[in-house]
């Protein structure tokens, strides 16, 4: 209370000797009603300070729908420390809590859910043994209940006073949540400051989609513990959640206020519905034959499929879909910006989308998208999106708009040829209906590794080919100013792709596609996307894989 307290719009609130509480950032008094109107947060620097977990529960559940779940636990003193006896009781009478984790069922907008809330209260939120037995008995009951589970990760690691018994904790959770999943159940972590060590490294970032706090501390080793071993002066940023989310490992960063919004959209999303497909019906007649009506030859189609006003992947997928949920990252080294992807819903019914996005507006943004040109990154990030889709049964649609991979000594060093090779594997035998739409220029290996569909469509004015007109005119002819003349010879537009069975459906554009006109083609593909989930959600599973094998088998 000594220190000087910083001016602006805390000044205004009057210190309280037993009802306020001090900012860790700008050292201001706030009162606790201020603070818990707003969820703990400074209201002079928006600093997130500690969120109590009954006051989280109280912030998130519908009213009067939490129920605790209690377990009986014995005192766990394997190293038999007097003194850690003693301050476990002391924190219990302290602040009436248990252990270090909240655990339950609640809903949240008339979802249900199990939750469980980390306090750290509670010697830091460490996990020994009665924590891990109450993490791990979360995840079998929820399991026997069939709900999802929501849990708000915070924890400074281990438990010490432990010793190797805590260490355990991390193999036993890891394996709980296994199992939970394993019967097809969603998994949300939030992770709030900080999520350290041991717990950082089991359940915490394990789950199917894992949020984060702004600000808060991610890791497994601390900065200090890393600077002191290795001597490296680490960035201001470093294991931050927004250092995670640049990193790939964190899906997306959200506030405490719209913290309710987002876990109910995503619990939504993932509640099983009918299809709606009111209307789609009368579309069984359409698309079967190119037009061609716009007698254009293949470089102009070319020239018109890489034009700057051409819609991109996002532009359809605002356009088309009732909602979008983008998740972020490849759980392994970074966020490729040419790959977007998520959770959208079409009808009522949750797909997952994928799509190469090109920066259009300007030189800045081409470039943080790399041109749609999408790094390793970027396909473990479609294939980890892919996977999470086959779990929850979803259907994949996937935009194609690419030149090509990434080419450079970057990409080569992250093998970029084997993630490639990974991919196309794997989506041969996902298990889920893919729908793959090429609504501009598809290049090589590139565009193929989101193009393995159970049908692929396109748009009329769209290419799709081995490399680029200029690339196989250098290779074959080593001049590339014949581009046009390679353009005539590659059988790369929608009509030469149809005739020879590379697309089943191809889709009339009107005359210079833009964002301006682009209602009447999203109206057309998105009946046409409805009537495709209809009839692959009467295949099973083995149908649907054998038939996209058979597809690619045929050429």
């Amino acid at each position: 209370r000594d220190q000087p307290r910083s001016r602006g719009l805390g000044d205004v609130y009057k210190r309280q000797e037993s009802n306020g509480r001090i900012c860790k950032r700008c050292k201001t008094e706030i009162s606790r009603e201020i603070l818990d109107a707003r969820y703990s947060v400074c209201p002079n620097c928006g600093y997130y300070m500690r969120f109590h977990a009954y006051k989280r529960i109280k912030a998130l559940a519908d009213k009067n729908s939490f129920k605790e779940w209690k377990i009986k636990n014995t005192f766990s003193n394997p190293l038999r420390d007097e003194k850690y006896e003693r301050t476990v009781s002391d924190l219990r009478k302290k602040h009436r809590l248990e252990e270090a984790v909240v655990t339950g069922e609640m809903k949240i907008n008339g979802m249900s859910t199990a939750v469980g809330v980390m306090d750290t209260r509670f010697m830091m939120a460490s996990m020994g043994r009665i924590v891990g037995e109450q993490i791990t008995s979360l995840f079998e009951q929820a399991a026997q209940k069939k709900l999802p589970v929501i849990l708000f990760c915070c924890s400074g690691g281990a438990r010490m006073q432990e010793g190797i018994v805590s260490l355990m904790q991390m193999e036993k959770t890891a394996a709980a949540v296994k199992k939970h999943s394993d019967q097809g159940l969603l998994y949300i972590s939030v992770l709030t400051n900080p999520t350290m060590g041991g717990v950082s490294a089991s359940f915490a970032m394990i789950a199917d989609i894992v949020l984060a706090e702004k600000g808060a501390m991610i890791g497994f080793a601390g900065p200090r513990v890393i600077e002191q071993n290795t001597g490296a002066k680490l960035p201001k940023d470093f294991q931050t959640a927004e250092f995670q989310l640049s990193h790939g490992f964190v899906d997306k960063i959200v506030s405490r206020s719209e913290m309710k919004e987002d876990l109910g959209n995503l619990l939504r999303l993932h509640k099983k519905r009918r299809i709606q497909l009111k209307g789609a019906e009368k579309i069984r007649r359409s698309f079967s034959k190119p037009e061609n009506s716009q007698s254009l030859s293949p470089w102009q189609k070319v020239k018109i499929a890489r034009a700057k006003d051409r819609p991109t992947s996002m532009d359809y997928i605002e356009r088309m879909f009732d909602e979008f949920i983008e998740l972020h990252g490849d759980r392994a080294s970074g966020d490729d910006h040419a790959i977007v992807g998520g959770i959208a819903n079409l009808n009522g019914r949750a797909v997952t989308v994928i799509g190469q996005q090109k920066g259009k507006k300007s030189l800045e943004e081409a470039t943080y998208r790399n041109w749609g040109m999408a790094s390793p990154n970027g396909y473990r990030k479609a294939l980890r999106l892919m996977k999470q889709a086959e779990k929850f049964n979803r259907p994949i649609i996937c935009f194609v708009d690419t030149i090509g991979a990434a080419c450079g000594k970057e990409a080569e060093e992250q093998g970029q040829g084997a993630i490639i090779a990974e991919l196309l594997r794997d989506m041969s035998g996902i298990e889920v209906p893919i729908l793959s739409v090429i609504i501009s220029e598809g290049g090589s290996g590139g565009a193929l590794a989101l193009g393995v569909g159970n049908e692929v469509w396109m748009l009329e004015n769209a290419v799709y080919s081995v490399l680029t007109p200029e690339g196989y005119a250098s290779i074959l002819w080593k001049d590339n100013a014949r581009a046009e003349e390679a353009a005539e010879l590659m059988k790369l537009t929608a009509a030469d792709l149809h005739e020879l069975g590379i697309v089943e459906k191809v889709f009339n554009e009107p005359m210079n596609l833009s964002t301006d006109n682009m209602g009447e083609i999203c109206r057309q593909l998105k009946e046409a996307m409805l009537l495709f989930i209809k009839e692959y959600h009467r295949k099973s599973k083995h149908v649907i894989v054998q038939e996209r094998y058979q597809r690619f088998r045929k050429f």
